[in-house]
C-alpha cells in the first residue's frame, strides 16, 4: 500500500510533493519592530524546506501595524516589505517545497501600543488592553486591509494565502458569540458574525486566484460559544465561496482551553468539517509521528498534516517520518551522506 504522507496534493494548480505543512508559529523575531524579514526569517523557514516539508507556511502576519500580535511580528502591510517575504519565497522555492503566508489581525489580543480593535468593547482578560470596538468604517478599512495584504503576498511570489480566523484574533472574534456583542449587520446571527469573514474572503479574492485556506478555532471550550455544527455550518459557507482547505485548530478566543490534552485531540473535529462540510481539511495538533499522520490520511480524517512544535524540535522531521513508514524520500544533496 503506498502511503498517503508522502503523496502529492494539489489544489488549484500548485502541487505539493507530499502532505506535510509547516503549521504558522509565530517566531517574534522582527526585533527591528517594523515587521520586516531578517535573517532570523530565513534561515528559520529555509532549513525547514531543506527537510523536505511540502508547504512552509510562515507566521502569522499582521495586515496592519496595530494588528500584530506583538511589535515583534513579521508585516504585510507596506509595500516595504514586499522584498523580504520574497527573499522567503525563493529560499524555500530553492528546496522544491511551496511557501504559503498567513494573513493576520490580533484583534482585542494585540500588545503593541496604542489604540487596539475589536467587535465588541470587551478585553481578552484583566491584564488586556481595553480593545476600542470597530465602526462598520472601521469594518471595511480592516478588510481593505486584508486585501491589500493579499496583493503584495501575490507579488512577493506565495503560493497560498491563508487567512487567520483562529485562536481569538480578531475575524474570530467576528465569529464568537462570546465575543461579539455587536447589535448591527455584523452581530446577532451567526451569519450575521460571520459577515467580516465573508467579505474578507471576497476582498482578497479579488487580489488573489490562487489556493486560499481559513483557519478556524473548532471548539471554543466555554458554555454559549460556538459549537462544532456551527463551524461545520460555517465551512460550508466558505466552500460555497470557493475557500479549498479549512485549517482546523481550537481555542483561543476566551481563556479557556481543552480539559483534556492528547496526541491528536483536535484531529475530531478536522474530521467532522471534511465529512459535514464536504471541503479538504488540514488537522494540527500534538502529531509528532509518521505512522500518527499516515493513520489521520488512510482514515480520510483530514487531507494534510499541519506539523508546529515537533518542527521546532526536529527541522527534518519529514526525513524520521518517512523512516517510520519504511518509505525512501530523495536527501538535500549535500545531506545525502547523512540521509
Amino acid at each position: 500500500m503506498t502511503n498517503k504522507l508522502f503523496s502529492p496534493y494539489t489544489v488549484k494548480g500548485v502541487t505539493l510533493k507530499n502532505r506535510i505543512v509547516m503549521s504558522p508559529m509565530c517566531m517574534y523575531s522582527s526585533e527591528t519592530k517594523d515587521g520586516t524579514v531578517r535573517p532570523f526569517h530565513i534561515t528559520h523557514y529555509e532549513s525547514r524546506a531543506i527537510g523536505q516539508v511540502g508547504l512552509i507556511m510562515i507566521e502569522a502576519t499582521a495586515v496592519t501595524p496595530q494588528g500584530r500580535i506583538s511589535d515583534q511580528d513579521l508585516g504585510i502591510w507596506d509595500d516595504l516589505h514586499i522584498s523580504g517575504h520574497k527573499t522567503v519565497v525563493e529560499r524555500v522555492h530553492a528546496h522544491d517545497a511551496k511557501a504559503a503566508i498567513q494573513l493576520a489581525h490580533a484583534g482585542r489580543k494585540a500588545t503593541v501600543s496604542g489604540t487596539i480593535y475589536a467587535p465588541s468593547a470587551i478585553p481578552f482578560n484583566e491584564k488586556m488592553a481595553m480593545p476600542k470596538e470597530l465602526t462598520t468604517e472601521e469594518i471595511h478599512q480592516k478588510i481593505a486591509a486584508f486585501q491589500a495584504g493579499a496583493r503584495r503576498s501575490k507579488q512577493a511570489g506565495f503560493d497560498i494565502i491563508e487567512i487567520h480566523a483562529a485562536h481569538g484574533y480578531l475575524l474570530n472574534e467576528f465569529l464568537s458569540p462570546l465575543t461579539n456583542k455587536r447589535t448591527d449587520e455584523y452581530g446577532g446571527s451567526l451569519e450575521n458574525r460571520f459577515r467580516m469573514l465573508k467579505e474578507t474572503i471576497l476582498a482578497v479574492k479579488e487580489e488573489w486566484e490562487g489556493p486560499l485556506f481559513v483557519r478556524i478555532s473548532a471548539e471554543e471550550y466555554m458554555e454559549g460559544g460556538n459549537t462544532l455544527s456551527d463551524f461545520v455550518q460555517l465551512s460550508q459557507w466558505m466552500r460555497d465561496l470557493e475557500v479549498d482547505l479549512i485549517d482546523v485548530s481550537t481555542g483561543g478566543v476566551v481563556p479557556a482551553g481543552p480539559p483534556n490534552v492528547y496526541p491528536g485531540y483536535q484531529v475530531k473535529h478536522a474530521e467532522e468539517i471534511k465529512k459535514g462540510a464536504k471541503i479538504d481539511v488540514g488537522a494540527v495538533g500534538l502529531i509528532t509521528s509518521g505512522l500518527q499522520a499516515e493513520e489521520i490520511l488512510q482514515n480520510d480524517r483530514a487531507d494534510l498534516i499541519f506539523v508546529a512544535r515537533e518542527l521546532l524540535r526536529n527541522p527534518y522531521w519529514a526525513r524520521v517520518a518517512a523512516e517510520q513508514l519504511n518509505t525512501n524520500i530523495q536527501a538535500p544533496t549535500p545531506y545525502e551522506r547523512g540521509w
